[in-house]
């Protein structure tokens, strides 16, 4: 059919009738009808998505090897701006050579489960892509060497994960320190080398820090909440072999210097006590979401500060506080004025009578008899909005789709779809 109609008008036209179609059943159609319609829609795509963004949900990223990346790839997706390999797990160093020649204009790229790259994919990612905003390495095999050359040749980084990346040290901090000053959300999950001690002085336009099942002590915490920018934080599950002062961490959060949190996570929490709860109720007065659940050292005295102080919570989690009793959250039905909804859950000294004399005084919040012990989701506003990725609203996933790779056929079990970006 690339001989009939489709010859009448310039490509150019057809590209707008393209980005005219609304529905993805519509643009699916006009990709399939032949190879010049294709073209079209492969070129408009600015995101592309191999693998899957879960590990444990992904059946296709054992198909997907270096080879994928290749030239006709990249010729068929000429505007990416955004390439996502997550679960993609035999990627290595070698398949990222293509970026050398066609990695200049990508903004976002994440190599999520890419085991096999090491510090030397990293360095060619740095050096062939010079404008990246957004960078995702959890699982990666890089160390603190690879990340000081990604900091010092992509000045523009706003987004980085290194979530489980554990050869990762303080060092690596220092030049994120030192060279991204751009930097709004930083992922350091399980990164189980850091300290924290190089997080002095850290840019506040530092908007959201993933922490959770570290290592951090108290002087880590207040160096991290140095920059005086935070408005996510997640501390959850910390390792207390590095912890040793509370009051500390108090004494400083009651200075002002996490004044701009709204999301906090410290599900089991080891340093997490009355005075712990009643500098943070203080001193985070825009506090918006807390996860409080499994700390069992919160007593009257902290729920009664939370009440007093957290004019603008609206979401409460405390399943497994122990010491919260009916007193207790009586304080924080009549001091919470804005709060929608708690999560209570195994809190053995709540009563029956306590709960219903709350949800009397308080009809308006939701209870949810579940436990949240998994990270606050970031909000979307801590996502780089400078970084334009999206085309009309879609992004092509290459799991779901078929392309021609070296004279070969990918061909997966799904049908083609096309998901809103």
């Amino acid at each position: 059919m690339d001989g009939g109609f489709n010859k009448q008008l310039p490509n150019d036209s057809w590209d707008l009738i393209f980005k005219k179609l609304d529905s993805n059943v519509d643009r699916n159609s006009f990709g399939l009808t032949c190879h010049s319609f294709l073209d079209i829609q492969s070129s408009s795509y600015k995101s592309l998505k191999l693998g899957c963004s879960n590990e444990s949900n992904c059946s296709t990223h054992v198909s997907i090897h270096d080879s994928v990346l290749n030239e006709n790839l990249f010729n068929r997706f000429t505007q990416l701006e955004s390439l996502s390999l997550g679960t993609c797990l035999h990627i290595k160093d070698s398949g990222l050579t293509p970026f050398v020649k066609y990695g200049s204009k990508l903004l976002s790229l994440n190599l999520d489960f890419c085991y096999h790259v090491t510090d030397i994919g990293l360095t060619l990612v740095a050096c062939s892509c010079p404008l990246l905003s957004v960078i995702s390495l959890a699982k990666c095999s890089i160390t603190d060497s690879g990340l000081e050359i990604l900091t010092k040749l992509c000045k523009s980084l706003k987004e980085v994960n290194l979530a489980w990346c554990t050869n990762i040290t303080d060092s690596g901090i220092l030049s994120l320190n030192k060279n991204s000053r751009q930097l709004r959300s930083l992922n350091i999950t399980c990164c189980s080398k850091i300290v924290g001690l190089t997080f002095q002085g850290f840019s506040p336009t530092l908007a959201c820090l993933e922490a959770a099942n570290c290592v951090l002590g108290s002087t880590g915490i207040t160096e991290i909440l140095s920059g005086g920018g935070l408005e996510h934080l997640n501390l959850s599950y910390l390792n207390f072999s590095k912890f040793n002062s509370s009051h500390k961490l108090a004494a400083f959060i009651g200075i002002g210097s996490a004044a701009n949190l709204r999301f906090l996570n410290l599900v089991l929490c080891p340093f997490v006590e009355d005075s712990v709860i009643i500098a943070i109720s203080k001193g985070c007065p825009l506090l918006q979401e807390w996860n409080l659940s499994c700390c069992g050292k919160i007593g009257i005295s902290g729920w009664e500060a939370i009440g007093s102080y957290c004019q603008n919570l609206d979401i409460l989690h405390v399943s497994y506080c122990f010491e919260l009793c009916d007193r207790g959250l009586l304080a924080l039905g009549n001091g919470c004025k804005r709060l929608s909804v708690i999560y209570l859950k195994n809190c053995l000294k709540v009563t029956t009578s306590g709960l219903h004399r709350f949800r009397v005084r308080r009809m308006d919040v939701e209870i949810k008899e579940e436990v949240w012990l998994t990270g606050i989701s970031p909000n979307e506003e801590f996502i780089s909005d400078d970084v334009d990725i999206a085309s009309d609203g879609a992004e092509f996933e290459l799991d779901d789709a078929e392309f021609i790779s070296d004279g070969e056929e990918f061909v997966s079990d799904d049908e083609p779809e096309l998901e809103p970006f």
